[in-house]
């Protein structure tokens, strides 16, 4: 099944100055060794078959002559392969010498692209031989001994996939002939370059390749020259990366003696979905329409088995220790500046909030905390209320309690059994059927006691839902599903967890001692009774699927707009040695029927801040019918992932 990624190489073969032949050969060998990897597009340095570095041969028609013999018999020693070849090369026209790139598929010169930008500064004279491609306005040349394409030259891949090529300078400009191909349609952006290195040059040019994919929401593959052109005056080292909007895929090993390689497969889908999101890039791509012919070169779809790209398993999770810190930092900085927002507009400087014992409480009342300290008021005028139910445990109501004496605020307990009891009596129901109103009658019952509260103590009750749980519907409408502020309604479940770490490693040792067992306790509403041993019967990711797979179909379903089949194959690929796929068939058919049946709870959802791209909000980033149909969705979960 196709899954919509390009798999991309770029090569830097050994390269010999001044010997086309020997460099032909070294190119047919690494580009055959390319495709038995599966790469559909395949990238050499710019000037590759002469060498870069040849200086003032280039004014010689031996080399030039052998050059373009050598890329027409590339060209027919590669017909029997099914992948693009970028590869640069030195190319006559009018009398003059044009610095190009050849691209190659199936055996044809699909169309030569010139290099627009001449660097001739500091250790650069390329102006001593080569014009700029912007001095021609052909759109056919002679080569090869046929009409070929050239100039503002696209190529249509498949159906969503545009290719386009520039050449080294070009993208150091402040407008990049790439930032005008993507404007024009290309989300695939391919640079043959000769880049020589020089201290600190090597962070700039990634971070140059890193921030053009991300301005140009696109893959960008860059070549660069390496070993083997000449040392005189310079060296280069085989720079090669691969990104995908901002985020660096592959980066080669440079000063490799036998050449590089670096190989990534680029998610065509997710940036597709990015570009149609981003609706300032289309009013952008008014401004700079060109005139680019589009050359159909249909690649063979990659495969599921041929696709060898890692998917995080915690994609809301930053890997690096350091960047996780960084992370949660930021993001209780924004969660407190949004509550503190919302206390100095309505004039109150107190705050409710209910306490369970449980993770998204406990990371509610911390960032009421920061909040009161933020704005230089007391802690006693946060107002905690643990309200005992039939589930409550003594694990969790232990918890609750220290949390709150440790932390300085004010502790009311109201244990809502006897109400609970009287309003069952008095709608008819028994209360020995633990059912869905059993357990409904204690999260309203909690919700109106603390938005009571909040009215008589001239306070706002600060919100405890998580993100994870408004995707899943996992809250009880108008119970826990309302507050006056919800500070946690867009950090998903797997976020919690590290968000109440990293706060529990910069608190006192009495107060860290209880945030860790809240961090060791099973995630549950408690609204069942206990076990025979008193522990929690109760167990959400029992009844609902783990956190950390509904996390994960979240983040791409919404980010990126992934389709069922597609979750499915990354999930296999995540989660492969912790569930099988008959498991995670389950839970994506339950994620995508919750989120369906969910979605009037989000849409009057109340006020909370963004802290990062995945978000439910229907004030902001998620506007969703209430009663939109599901099947089709469902009907893709069926498809094999493979």
């Amino acid at each position: 099944m196709e899954m919509n990624f390009i798999k991309a190489g770029a090569l830097c073969p050994l390269v010999t100055v001044g010997n086309p032949i020997k460099n032909g050969e070294s190119a047919l060998s690494a580009i055959i060794d390319a495709h038995a990897k599966g790469a559909q597009v395949v990238a050499l340095p710019e000037l590759f078959i002469s060498g870069y570095t040849c200086a003032d041969l280039f004014g010689q028609d031996t080399l030039i002559s052998e050059c373009e013999n050598e890329i027409n018999k590339l060209a027919q020693n590669t017909g029997n392969l099914s992948c693009i070849i970028i590869i640069g090369f030195p190319f006559r026209l009018k009398g003059r010498l044009l610095n190009c790139a050849a691209v190659i598929y199936k055996g044809e010169i699909l169309g030569i692209i010139p290099k627009c930008y001449l660097p001739n500064y500091q250790e650069f004279y390329e102006k001593r031989w080569f014009v700029s491609g912007l001095d021609f306005s052909e759109k056919q040349v002679f080569f090869g001994g046929k009409s070929v394409p050239f100039g503002k030259l696209l190529f249509q891949l498949n159906r969503e996939v545009i290719l386009g090529v520039e050449i080294c300078e070009d993208l150091w400009m402040p407008v990049p002939p790439s930032s005008i191909m993507a404007l024009n349609g290309a989300n695939l952006i391919v640079n043959i370059s000769a880049s020589n290195e020089i201290v600190t040059k090597d962070t700039y040019r990634r971070s140059l390749v890193s921030q053009q994919s991300a301005r140009c929401i696109c893959g960008y593959i860059l070549a660069s020259a390496g070993v083997g052109e000449s040392t005189t005056d310079l060296v280069f080292s085989g720079a090669c990366i691969i990104t995908e909007n901002g985020t660096v895929l592959a980066d080669g090993k440079r000063f490799e003696q036998n050449g590089s390689s670096v190989y990534a497969c680029v998610d065509m889908d997710r940036l597709n979905s990015e570009r149609r999101k981003n609706i300032s890039f289309h009013d952008n791509s008014i401004a700079y329409h060109e005139d680019y012919e589009i050359i159909n070169a249909p690649v063979p779809p990659l495969l599921g088995s041929d696709i060898d790209r890692e998917f995080d398993q915690y994609p809301f999770v930053p890997r690096d220790i350091r960047s996780k810190d960084e992370r949660c930092r930021e993001i209780l900085e924004i969660q407190v500046s949004g509550l503190a927002k919302r206390l100095t507009h309505t004039k109150l400087n107190k705050a409710v909030i209910g306490i369970s014992g449980g993770l998204d409480s406990t990371l509610a009342l911390l960032v009421t905390v920061q909040t009161m300290k933020y704005l230089g008021l007391p802690r006693e005028n946060i107002i905690c209320v643990t309200m005992p139910g039939f589930g409550t445990t003594d694990q969790t109501y232990t918890n609750a309690l220290e949390l709150i004496h440790s932390l300085g605020a004010q502790m009311h307990e109201i244990d809502i059994k006897p109400a609970c009891i009287q309003h069952m009596k008095d709608i008819g129901h028994d209360s020995s059927v633990h059912d869905i109103t059993y357990e409904n009658t204690q999260a309203r019952e909690r919700t109106q006691i603390l938005m009571d509260i909040a009215n008589k103590e001239g306070a706002i009750l600060v919100g405890t839902g998580d993100l994870s749980e408004l995707a899943m519907g996992w809250c009880t409408y108008n119970g826990d599903h309302m507050s006056m502020y919800g500070v946690n309604a867009s950090i998903p479940k797997t976020l919690v967890r590290h968000l109440v770490a990293s706060v529990a490693g910069t608190l006192d040792d009495r107060t860290s001692a209880v945030l860790n067992r809240v961090l060791e306790t099973p995630v549950s509403p408690e609204l069942l009774p206990p076990d025979e041993n008193g522990n929690i019967a109760q167990k959400t990711e029992e009844t609902i699927g783990p956190y950390e797979l509904h996390d994960f179909f979240l983040y791409h379903f919404i980010r990126f707009g992934a389709s069922p089949k597609k979750l499915k194959f990354m999930a296999n690929r995540a989660f492969a040695k912790k569930y099988t796929s008959g498991e995670i068939d389950k839970w994506l058919k339950l994620f995508i029927k919750r989120f369906f049946i969910s979605q009037f709870k989000r849409s009057c959802m109340p006020d909370g801040p963004k802290v990062g791209s995945v978000s439910l909000s229907p004030r902001g980033d998620w506007r969703m019918p209430s009663d939109a149909d599901m099947e089709i969705w469902l009907k893709e979960t069926e498809g094999s992932f493979m």
